[in-house]
């Protein structure tokens, strides 16, 4: 009887988890978060965060949105819901290899893969929300991608290597997507 009503607190609070619903503090639609109220560890809303994202990899089908791109969002919107002021939050994406068509303009995506690019409103959504967008032009060179090609947000970049170098030695934590 003891381990039957063991089972059923456990199954009503895993019950109560799931039914939580996502929020998006920031960055709306994109990079879904749950409140943990219970949480002891917090982002410290005293420090000024300088994060930097280095994404590489591409969705399977180019029909997703890319997975990493929506965690940069989910970043931004976990410092966000943990109390951290936008002001207080300065965010560099660095993109390239696969990833690096993930930022092409409707136009071009449209010319690659005969669809709308399903990333460009997040892009719109993590610029707006203040996050800098880098492609790597290496990449860019390899692949064959002009600037024109590109989404208005994405600033082009001698390299991936040199600006995750920089932003680094500017004392950016680097999170590898």
């Amino acid at each position: 009887m003891k381990s039957l009503s063991i089972l059923l607190i456990f199954c009503c609070c895993i019950i109560k988890i799931q039914a939580q619903e996502t929020a998006y503090p920031l960055i709306k639609n994109y990079g879904a978060v749950f409140s943990v109220p219970f949480a002891q560890e917090k982002p410290d809303t005293k420090l000024n965060y300088k994060i930097l994202i280095d994404i590489t990899g591409a969705p399977a089908k180019p029909d997703s949105l890319n997975d990493a791109l929506d965690a940069a969002a989910r970043i931004i919107n976990l410092h966000i819901l943990g109390g951290v002021d936008v002001k207080k939050l300065h965010v560099v994406i660095v993109v390239h290899n696969a990833a690096s068509f993930s930022l092409l303009n409707n136009e071009a995506f449209q010319q690659k893969y005969h669809i709308d690019n399903p990333n460009a409103a997040l892009i719109t959504a993590l610029h707006d929300a203040g996050a800098k967008i880098f492609l790597c032009g290496q990449t860019m060179m390899k692949r064959k991608i002009e600037q024109k090609a590109l989404l208005p947000e994405v600033v082009p970049a001698l390299s991936a290597m040199t600006t995750l170098t920089t932003y680094q030695l500017k004392g950016y934590a680097l999170i590898k997507l």
